[in-house]
């Protein structure tokens, strides 16, 4: 049975709060552990002796796993208990962030990676589910809102505490410490998680195989050439492999539709989630927005350290009034969104375009007197208005969802997240990267950022169609 709170019951309530902060650190070191290898990086080659191509498997290898394995955690969670896999995902996410941090080889380091990623699929889908089987109403909309500035946090703040820990250099442990943290917090979490609620969506029904296949070839056929194919000067499988994602795609929906129609299996992704509006438009937004937040991260972390030759502490620090900005506003955000609506949104992802393109005329105009200083105004209007978009992004596609299938649309929007965040990475990535060989750092990190600002200029519309209320 599903679990709900009435407000008639405080005691059940304050329960539910004291959990928040259990499921909410979960998802943020998930988030953290996607971005905080980007300052690694450099460390990383020197140190296991990895090719570039190696290294870029170090971050593709758990964007990969994790976004393959989203649908398919929710769907268990559904069926087998939320608080149940919840626990397993975060006990193996504490095993693999140590098997990371201790790996001999780029080869153990590159597969652990993707262990920890299939580890991160099974928790996460666990955190919005339980959020939605749990709260209801006002208290829902108030999770739901620290649930985005949660992921907000996370992608900004990752960077930061990258550089943090290279500089401290914990016992001499160098960049294995940004996966070494993970393990005292983790059982910190693991202690702390009976205080999560079990809920399920009812009997236990059968996963869908041929679903979870055919979802994660399609993502494994366009995430892998996209990250990776640039580092590897795009070999005939990866040209194969994103020439055959329409076709996995179109048998994959094909497939889903003919299971929810049959009911003689739960589909792994029922296709009426889609036929509510508010979850086919929320989605539109988020394949927007989160390009634009994962390729600007990567281009300000290497043209931050590479093309100014910032520590990695100090690029950190350039991010710093941009989590800012994302905190302060994340304590607002469902204010404003419930006096202004959909309009609330629609400003916040103008005025994040607004943010990064003051930063590439920066670049452009001033690209000897950068400093973490100089940046601040513009980091701090992308982090304010940025968070005016993730924060109630999520109660917007959510808010309509029964519970029975809050694990698969749970999924499906942190999927179509992550699949977006390491498409901005590998696309946007990419031309910054091919335009900086050409012509420079500072031609690279300006077309690189006026991409991303085109990005968010498109979300802008798209946020437009969202219900008004």
């Amino acid at each position: 049975m599903t679990l709900t709170l009435p407000r008639t019951e405080p005691a059940a309530a304050a329960t539910a709060w004291r959990a928040l902060p259990v499921i909410l650190l979960a998802q943020f070191l998930a988030v953290v552990d996607f971005f905080i290898v980007n300052v690694a990086l450099p460390s990383i080659g020197a140190d296991l002796r990895a090719g570039p191509a190696a290294v870029q498997f170090v971050v593709a290898g758990y964007g990969l796993a994790y976004a393959c394995c989203l649908v398919t955690g929710g769907r268990l969670g559904d069926a087998y208990g939320r608080r149940r896999l919840f626990v397993l995902g975060l006990a193996a996410f504490t095993l693999t962030s140590l098997l990371c941090g201790i790996a001999p080889t780029a080869g153990t380091l590159i597969a652990a990676r993707v262990l920890q990623g299939v580890a991160a699929g099974a928790m996460v889908p666990q955190v919005l589910a339980t959020i939605q089987a749990t709260y209801t109403g006002a208290p829902r909309v108030r999770a739901l809102g620290l649930f985005g500035a949660t992921i907000g946090a996370g992608s900004v703040a990752g960077e930061l505490i990258g550089g943090l820990l290279l500089r401290a250099d914990v016992a001499g442990t160098g960049w294995r410490s940004i996966f070494l943290v993970n393990v005292p917090l983790g059982i910190a979490g693991l202690f702390a998680a009976r205080l999560v609620p079990q809920s399920r969506s009812g009997s236990p029904s059968p996963v869908d195989p041929r679903g979870a296949l055919l979802l994660a070839g399609t993502l494994a056929l366009l995430l892998g050439p996209l990250s990776v194919g640039r580092e590897l000067h795009w070999p005939l499988w990866t040209v194969g492999g994103l020439v055959a994602v329409p076709l996995l795609g179109l048998g994959f929906w094909l497939d889903q539709r003919a299971a929810e129609r049959g009911g003689r299996r739960a589909p792994m992704l029922p296709p009426s989630l889609l036929r509510e509006p508010a979850v086919r438009r929320g989605l539109a937004v988020a394949l927007l927005y989160f390009p634009a937040v994962g390729g600007f991260m990567f281009v300000f972390a290497v043209f931050a350290q590479s093309g100014l030759g910032w520590s990695p502490l100090r690029a950190g620090l350039g991010l710093t009034p941009m989590a800012a900005g994302f905190l302060v506003m994340s304590l607002v955000a469902q204010r404003i969104v419930a006096r202004r609506g959909v309009a609330a949104i629609v400003a916040g992802a103008a005025g994040f375009a607004a943010g990064l393109a003051a930063l590439a005329l920066q670049v452009r105009w001033g690209f000897a007197d950068l400093s973490p200083l100089s940046v601040t105004p513009a980091m701090l209007v992308a982090g304010l208005f940025g968070g005016l978009v993730m924060v109630p992004l999520f109660g917007a596609v959510l808010a309509k969802v029964p519970p029975p299938v809050a694990g698969a649309a749970s999924g499906a929007l942190v999927t179509a997240q992550q699949a977006a965040l390491a498409a901005g990475v590998a696309t946007v990535g990419s031309l910054f990267v091919a335009v900086s060989a050409r012509s420079g750092w500072e031609a690279g990190a300006v077309t690189g950022l006026s991409a991303c600002v085109l990005l968010a200029a498109g979300c802008a519309i798209a946020a437009a169609r969202l219900p008004r209320r």
